[in-house]
């Protein structure tokens, strides 16, 4: 059911204490102090506006520590048009950051746009992503959306991270100490029981305070199933994002809620990456694209801003609503790297934002402001559980192997990877694999020469190879034709891939040209495709070896569905750290590979 937010424990005791304190001073003030002077002149009334301070981000990913290599920076343009990286993000800064922020701002909400938890590093990974929720609990996070990561182990799960609760496998972590769930609401508004058709979790939440009221509406992108296994999203339905928003903004206004903010997990792509880019220079909404640009001029104008979320890029724009009237869209990149900070000018008289004195802005978490000692302590706390798991080391690096944050369509740890599925799964009693492909936005960090925070040594250890592939799917082995496997390669950049392509990392002995001069499909030439020197005949039948989310026709990939004798084998995990563990060594680590396999022609 649509509920109030709250705040942590702490905070609604003090507000009910308040409460009672305000009461009696109202029961005293209509009597009239002993004494009043009765032609003394009346207090003056509240201003009609207040400013609302919206702080946000998106995207955290249960990145409790600095990112991992390039993943820990963000890009600055410097007032000389030069550019810099910036290291950023971790939670102890963030903390710190959010709650200097929050000073002087008596009317101050937190929001975030989905993906807390899922594909995080192993610090959060290992236990469920707990410690991310005690940490957003600690940080004061009013609500967030759900991003379709928070559907990675499946809707009892989620429910279970907002309610609370012991794992029921795994169990508690901590003895004498039960998981408490999430102080603050999920929303899920477009996220439907597939039976009852109701939304699984709280479609909004209205967020009050000394008669200031402000809806929050959440929802993920309808494409969710399309980039979650189908065990995550068993029993639900995804519903048009512009759809359901307008209609619970429509329910808010009946409630007498007029001012809005949507919690959209869904994003656009800015002109440039540096995070402090005018995408307005322009004109509103001339420096952004990407799937939030529709969304956004279809979205009632009841709706007076959008805290958006999944592409994981920096920016602060306006886009004109349906009627034309610029509104506000923001996103604060990922990995708690950045927050935003908007004002929302409330006025008490009509209850609604005044939208032409919305200001919004993308600040850094740097590292170099004090780390919050609760978050440090709670850190420390997880860390020491992990350690005999996570300190283990599996290979050796010789320098920073680029793979989240490569900008080329192959990565050099995107072949790594998929050579390491290949070497796995070849063997004629594993799965007899004549290649492997790995879908790129499962890798979800660089292999890092240094630890963060720590001098390079080249050591690569087991946290930081789970931060590189968290999800552990099962790895799987199919009978591909020519015609499929080529199918399938067309399918990076026609489909749903059209817009943004998702370009396949491939394992040693493919080859291929990609010719972006063309448009879609035709932009993967076909006859250009070989397998060790060979071109691919589309009769012949190949053993193919992906995870068990390609397989199942992940990321715009229906070719692969149609895969027969399927052979299921170990982890993406296990393939990595064997590979890693059986060609590196302390005297002679893996270097980064060419990365030559595909072909660009621009």
């Amino acid at each position: 059911m649509p509920g109030i937010a709250q705040r942590p424990r702490a905070a609604r005791r003090l507000t009910a204490a308040a409460a009672v304190l305000a009461a009696a001073a109202g029961i005293m003030s209509a009597a009239g102090p002993a004494g009043a002077d009765p032609s003394a002149p009346a207090k003056p009334h509240p201003a009609r506006t207040v400013d609302v301070q919206l702080l946000s981000f998106n995207d955290l990913h249960g990145n409790l520590e600095p990112p991992q290599g390039s993943s820990g920076t963000v890009t600055e343009t410097q007032p000389d048009g030069t550019t810099k990286a910036v290291p950023a993000g971790g939670v102890e800064y963030l903390a710190s950051a959010l709650r200097t922020a929050r000073k002087g701002h008596p009317y101050s909400v937190t929001a975030a746009g989905g993906d807390m938890i899922g594909a995080s590093p192993l610090l959060s990974g290992l236990f469920h992503d707990e410690p991310t929720i005690e940490a957003l609990n600690k940080l004061d996070l009013d609500v967030t959306a759900v991003g379709n990561h928070e559907f990675d182990e499946g809707r009892a799960e989620l429910t279970r991270i907002q309610n609370g609760g012991c794992h029921p496998k795994d169990g508690c972590y901590e003895d004498g100490k039960t998981f408490p769930g999430a102080d603050f609401p999920y929303l899920a508004a477009n996220v439907t029981d597939e039976k009852t058709g109701k939304p699984i979790l709280k479609p909004y939440t209205v967020w009050k305070h000394n008669g200031v009221k402000i809806g929050f509406i959440g929802v993920t992108l309808e494409g969710t199933p399309n980039i979650v296994t189908a065990e995550g999203v068993k029993g639900l339905k995804f519903h048009d994002e512009v759809e359901t928003i307008n209609k619970y903004a429509k329910e808010l206004n009946r409630k007498g809620v007029k001012s809005i903010v949507a919690l959209i997990h869904e994003g656009g792509l800015p002109a440039s990456s540096s995070y402090n880019y005018d995408c307005d220079s322009g004109g509103p909404g001339s420096g952004i694209s990407g799937p939030i640009v529709d969304i956004a001029k279809n979205v009632t104008p009841k709706v007076d801003a959008l805290v958006t979320g999944h592409t994981h890029q920096a920016y602060a724009c306006t886009i004109p609503d349906p009627s034309g009237t610029p509104r506000t869209v923001t996103s604060a990149a990922s990995f708690g790297r950045l927050y935003t900070d908007t004002t929302l000018t409330y006025d008490r008289r009509t209850g609604d934002i005044v939208r032409t004195k919305v200001k919004s802005a993308n600040h850094v978490v740097d590292r170099q402001q004090p780390k919050a000692a609760d978050m440090t302590s709670l850190i420390g706390r997880w860390n020491k559980l992990a350690a005999p798991i996570a300190n283990k080391p599996v290979g050796y690096v010789s320098a920073e192997i680029p793979g989240r944050g490569s900008t080329a369509y192959e990565s050099p740890l995107g072949d790594v990877i998929a050579d390491a599925q290949l070497e796995a799964l070849s063997p004629a009693d594993k799965g007899g694999a004549q290649l492997a492909l790995m879908n790129p936005g499962g890798i979800r960090s660089d292999l890092a020469y240094a630890a963060s925070g720590s001098e390079g040594d080249g050591v690569v250890t087991y946290g930081e190879a789970f931060t590189v592939q968290p999800f552990t799917n099962m790895m799987n082995v199919i009978d591909l034709t020519g015609d499929q496997l080529i199918t399938a390669l067309k399918q990076q950049v026609s489909g749903s891939n059209q817009a943004s392509p998702k370009i396949l990392q491939v394992s040693r002995g493919l080859t291929y040209t990609l010719d972006l001069t063309k448009t879609g499909a035709d932009r993967v030439v076909a006859d250009s495709v070989k397998l060790n020197g060979e071109a691919i005949d589309p009769a012949k039948t190949y053993r193919v070896a992906m995870n068990e989310f390609l397989a199942g026709g992940g990321d715009g990939f229906p070719a692969f569905k149609e895969g027969k004798n399927k052979l299921v084998g170990a982890s993406d995990l296990e393939a990595f750290t064997a590979y890693l563990t059986a060609h590196s060594s302390a005297s002679a680590p893996l270097a980064p590979p060419a990365a030559d396999r595909i072909k660009i022609v621009r």
